[in-house]
């Protein structure tokens, strides 16, 4: 996660920067960078009104270039090494780089353009180099291999003990043993990976924004809810179509679009596109691109000494290895296959009853289980919408975390934004003093990524004996408000923000003293931990009679409705149990090949999926040629990892069932021991600190109806 500097180092910086015999228009375009010069904003954030595009390459630059004085003055270093002059030196060696790398690369995510993305393919190739040159300094590790040899006899606290951990084990990782030859290419590999990496992000984005499922004809609309009518209806005028609907792939289109509209071939079109994302044999297409990814990553992993990259990926994760992730999955499985037949036997009787002709297809699966929702609950996403108005949930989210965690957040005018659709808030704790800045960002557009995600721009570190407080950025695509309706998120939309908020609370409550242990600097499979406990709170009735509140009386939701949702509460599990879990597989497929065999994408997924018995009504949740969590992000053998903290998950809100909710003494030890601790120590242990013993997976099975 990216990481903010201190005043003086930009300072530092500054004066490094005028006496450098360079000539004076380029010192005096340094001297004028933004992204250089020390922000006089409300509370150190980006000042992003003063940044253009044209700053960042110059700023990362001559970031990287401090960084390499830095390491150079700790390789120079006559005194003997040691954790402060060593560790903790070279943790705070790029602080500037890590400033500068957290406003761009969030605004690749949240508001990129042509500009943005031709920086980045220019950039981070360079960043990748940059930093292997560090990972694979001799002379460094050399300093960093006599600290670290000596760790038992340097009376370490616990933080310091996981840094200097994490170190040693970073430099091993990343080359730091491996002969000159070898080196060489791993650093060619890693170069390579981060253009692919962002090339696949590109495609996809571009995928999304040119696809647009046009209809004329209303009587296509037929089952739409009316405010999904309205939305395409905007979509269209937006494109230049008035009088027409759009629907296009984001979630909050497509999803909607696949659960009411009653034509079949239209809901076909549309799931069609809608999985063969990055599939289209045309220039944005996927599959040479994860053919090369998975290549090189077999390769990077035997340079290493591993069998494949799974391995090497999660043994400094919690599972530790593949076989780990695998048990899991087994034990999962079957039972939710298991549901998902049965669920999928009573859509197909459902589609005999309307005289549907034909088997049940994918593109049937959404529509046919709103129908039984209907039927066998009384109870669709429309009936519990207008109780879920976004400023509601925002405002219950902020709520919870009042009660639990004593936290206030207040918007502020003053702070600048890097879109008009983001907000900014102002964190305090009980105490009125200053824990963080959050942004929160909404809604899609075409220079948004899809999905949902928290991100910082910088995070929480302690420098010179003083706090640096952190700036967290949240970001959704919800659908916009209609000209009649304002935002009205289904409940799973409200589970998101939960989650995502949970997530944020992590990287604001942070209480460490390194960049690199601090906030959410854990492992994949812990990192989920508290974004999925907090959805827990969405769904509770005490919570929702706070929060859930209709949108034109300001009722609270009834206890009727709350009675249904809780008895739906299993409902279609079997689905959504199978989806995640194919993706999971679908991930260890491509990280666990030792050697590089398959040639074509969609065989080996073929492969995949009929290795673990898939039904063919069910497509995973993510297709190779759009799966950016493996692909273009940082999940590669990790996608596991919401069902690995979904068993804590589970197991650790027990303490809050047992004690209540809102019970200070647990929410005070989970303040303590996950929240605030970022990666102090071992995360098994920080489990047990808070629940007393290590997790049981009897939770999980009973909040999914599986067992």
């Amino acid at each position: 996660m990216s990481k903010s500097i201190y005043v003086l180092m930009v300072l530092i910086l500054v004066i490094m920067i005028s006496s450098c015999k360079q000539n004076t228009k380029q010192n005096d375009g340094l001297a004028e960078n933004p992204l250089l010069q020390e922000w006089d904003t409300p509370y150190g954030v980006p000042p992003f009104d003063k940044i253009k595009d044209e700053d960042y390459e110059p700023a990362f630059e001559a970031a990287m270039k401090e960084q390499n004085e830095n390491i150079a003055k700790i390789i120079d270093n006559q005194d003997a090494p040691t954790f402060e002059n060593t560790i903790v030196a070279l943790d705070f060696s790029g602080m500037l780089l890590a400033r500068v790398g957290g406003v761009f690369f969030n605004m690749l995510s949240s508001n990129t353009s042509d500009s943005l993305q031709a920086i980045a393919q220019r950039i981070s190739p360079e960043l990748s180099k940059h930093g292997d040159e560090i990972a694979m300094n001799a002379k460094l590790f050399e300093k960093i291999k006599a600290v670290y040899l000596q760790k038992d006899q340097l009376g370490l606290n616990e933080e310091q003990s996981m840094l200097l951990e994490l170190t040693y084990k970073s430099f091993i990782s990343g080359g730091a043993n491996l002969n000159d030859a070898d080196k060489k290419r791993m650093m060619e590999i890693n170069q390579r990976l981060s253009t692919l990496s962002l090339q696949f992000g590109d495609n996809l984005l571009a995928e999304i924004n040119n696809y647009k499922l046009i209809i004329d004809n209303k009587e296509d609309l037929a089952g739409l809810p009316e405010s999904q009518i309205e939305a395409a209806a905007i979509t269209a005028k937006e494109n230049g179509m008035e009088g027409k609907w759009v629907f296009t792939l984001q979630n909050s289109s497509v999803l909607p679009f696949l659960q009411y509209a009653d034509n079949r071939e239209l809901r076909k079109e549309i799931q069609t596109a809608y999985v063969n994302k990055g599939n289209n044999n045309n220039e944005y297409d996927n599959k040479a691109i994860i053919l090369e990814i998975t290549k090189l990553n077999i390769e990077k992993a035997h340079l290493l000494g591993y069998e494949n990259y799974a391995s090497m990926v999660l043994e400094d994760n919690m599972a530790g290895k593949p076989e780990n992730v695998y048990k899991l999955l087994d034990q999962l499985w079957q039972p939710a296959l298991k549901m998902a037949n049965k669920e999928a036997d009573e859509y197909r009787k459902l589609m005999k009853k309307d005289g549907v002709d034909g088997k049940l297809e994918a593109w049937d699966w959404r529509y046919y289980t709103e129908k039984v929702r209907k039927e066998k609950y009384d109870l669709d996403e429309e009936m519990l919408k207008p109780y879920f108005k976004l400023e509601n949930v925002r405002d219950g989210v902020f709520e919870v975390a009042n009660k639990l965690y004593g936290l206030t957040f207040t918007p502020d005018k003053n702070i600048p934004l890097y879109h008009p659709d983001a907000e900014a808030y102002v964190v305090t704790d009980e105490n009125g003093n200053h824990v963080a800045v959050l942004y929160m960002d909404y809604f899609p557009r075409a220079s948004k990524r899809g999905g949902a995600w928290m991100d910082n721009f910088s995070g929480q570190y302690v420098y010179n004996g003083k706090n640096v407080a952190p700036v967290i950025t949240i970001n959704c695509n919800f659908t916009k408000p209609t000209g009649t309706q304002p935002v009205l998120l289904t409940f799973d939309e409200a589970e998101t923000l939960f989650h995502e908020f949970g997530h944020s609370l992590h990287g604001m409550l942070s209480q460490c003293t390194y960049p690199s242990t601090s906030g959410t600097n854990v492992p994949r499979d812990f990192v989920e931990l508290p974004s999925q406990i907090m959805e827990n709170w969405a769904s509770e009735p005490e919570v929702m009679k706070m929060y859930a509140r209709h949108y034109q009386t300001n009722e609270p939701i009834t206890d009727e409705l709350i009675a249904k949702l809780e008895a739906s509460g299993t409902f279609n599990q079997g689905f959504a149990t199978v989806e995640y879990l194919a993706a999971s597989y679908l991930d260890m497929y491509w990280h666990t090949m030792n050697e590089m065999t398959e040639t074509d994408v969609l065989t080996a997924e073929e492969k995949a999926m009929n290795k673990i018995g898939l039904i063919p009504e069910i497509v995973s949740r993510y297709r190779s040629t759009y799966f950016s969590h493996i692909f273009g992000g940082g999940y590669s053998s990790g996608y596991y990892s919401y069902i690995w903290s979904e068993v804590l998950d589970a197991d650790a809100f027990g303490a809050f069932k047992e004690n209540g909710l809102f019970d200070k003494e647990t929410a005070d030890s989970f303040k303590k021991n996950i929240l605030s601790n970022g990666h102090k120590t071992d995360p098994m242990t920080m489990f047990v600190n808070f629940r007393g013993r290590e997790p049981k997976i009897d939770a999980l099975l009973k909040k999914r109806g599986l067992n």
